[in-house]
């Protein structure tokens, strides 16, 4: 599935619910936002029939998110589902981990492939002030249960935000032992993360060169996203970044996402797109709805418009020269 600027479309991210049981400073109001109705968001009937015609369209990868995917009741049903859909390579999960270990079981049964955990420190009171929710214990509970299972593909997200610039070292080193991909993702400047400072790929490489030694490339991830890949001597996981405001992938982005809401948004920083449930709500058939998704798919814009000014220390170390 081709858009205009002829970049393979084949990943879908779906949200399956607005809620979240943390509270994150770069992402909700300490007071959290309104939630909505539970007939407002897709039902797990309807996002079936959607991927349903998006893999017939090209879709081969779907990641489950949020909000918060665990706090939805009956993940593993949809998980089934999904992976029933003739052509739905892959189906993974991102999550906060907080839920995850009780519920694991069942997704793994139910087919999962992989999760990502998101997790921006390792100390209790820094998690705490971060995500006003004093849960880490949970958090990495439920990260230990994932690099338990056998064939789980374990990823771990960090936000470098300045603050916790102290758990960059700590964080990349729990890929030392450890079959884990450890990510540093830029903070967008979008919402409440405008407020915030940041960390580029550039400096927190850096950090990390300063006590592993230099980085080795390794490339793209091996999966269906934009992670650019390093390793240090003696790691057994990687190091991944992802970098949308200093290194931008616009060019090869393959992905589209699905609001809980039913809006087929083709870029994160645009409102262009569809709303699919309003045609599903209206009765619209599979012609229907697979014309349209089409139509929002071709007209993806060209790239996002996030800007950050790199140093030339930030260029040289870009992971798309050190991964060749």
């Amino acid at each position: 599935m081709l858009d205009q600027y002829r970049r393979n479309i084949h990943y879908l991210r779906v949200s399956v619910t607005d809620r979240c049981d943390l509270r994150c400073r770069y992402c909700m109001p300490a007071d959290g936002v309104q939630w909505m109705e539970h007939d407002a968001i897709l039902s797990y009937e309807q996002i079936v029939r959607l991927v349903r015609l998006a893999a017939g369209m090209g879709i081969d990868t779907v990641r489950l998110t949020g909000g918060e995917p665990l706090v939805r009741k009956g993940l593993d049903r949809l998980v089934w589902a999904l992976k029933a859909i003739p052509n739905i390579r892959t189906v993974t999960l991102t999550t906060n981990g907080v839920l995850l270990a009780e519920q694991l079981p069942a997704l793994c049964k139910a087919g999962l492939d992989g999760v990502n955990i998101s997790l921006d420190t390792l100390d209790r009171a820094q998690y705490a002030a971060i995500t006003r929710r004093d849960l880490l214990p949970r958090a990495l509970e439920g990260l230990e249960a994932a690099l338990a299972q056998p064939g789980l593909r374990v990823k771990l997200n960090c936000v470098p935000m300045g603050e916790n610039d102290s758990q960059l070292v700590p964080l990349a080193a729990l890929a030392r032992g450890r079959r884990v991909d450890v990510r540093f993702i830029e903070l967008m400047p979008i919402g409440l993360g405008d407020t915030l400072p940041r960390r580029t790929q550039g400096e927190v490489l850096a950090v990390l060169e300063q006590v592993f030694g230099p980085a080795g490339p390794c490339g793209q991830g091996g999966g269906s996203g934009p992670g650019r890949y390093v390793t240090f001597t003696g790691f057994t996981g990687r190091v991944g970044f992802i970098s949308a405001v200093s290194h931008q992938f616009c060019e090869d982005c393959n992905r589209v996402r699905l609001t809980a809401a039913g809006f087929l948004k083709t870029c994160l920083q645009y409102d262009s797109g569809v709303n699919l449930k309003a045609l599903l709500d209206s009765g619209a058939d599979k012609h229907t709805l697979r014309a349209a998704m089409e139509r929002a798919i071709f007209a993806k814009p060209a790239c996002h418009h996030f800007s950050a000014s790199g140093t030339a220390e930030d260029e040289r170390r870009s992971m798309y020269q050190i991964g060749g």
